[in-house]
């Protein structure tokens, strides 16, 4: 890792409570795709697949200085950079078009003079 040794040293503990947040994350999304079934529990271990990516990538990162102002207050970054995704992105079209052919026609209410 580069940066001084204040800062790599800030950085390897911000870095190991970064991989635990992306684990916990990860077993949210494991717990909801066990009880989902086709296409939806399909979807949601791509999911899963778009976090290892993002996991690795975000790990990969051997600038302190990114851990420790990226990183250093731990909040939604990791579902930001899962919605930020472009796979994502097509994911929750693809469950948006679903729903909308799903949903059942509602007649119109009568209108009230």
């Amino acid at each position: 890792m580069t940066g001084t040794p204040n800062q790599i040293q800030m950085a390897d503990q911000i870095r190991r409570l970064v991989a635990a947040e992306f684990d916990r994350v990860a077993l949210a999304f494991q717990a909801v795709a066990f009880t989902q079934q086709g296409e939806i529990r399909a979807e949601t271990v791509d999911i899963l697949e778009i976090l290892a990516g993002k996991r690795a990538e975000v790990l990969a990162n051997d600038r302190a200085g990114y851990f420790i102002t990226t990183w250093r207050e731990l909040s939604d970054q990791v579902r930001q950079l899962i919605f930020a995704d472009p796979a994502y992105k097509a994911i929750q079209l693809r469950r948006t078009q679903r729903s909308l052919l799903e949903k059942p026609e509602v007649p119109p209410s009568p209108v009230s003079a």
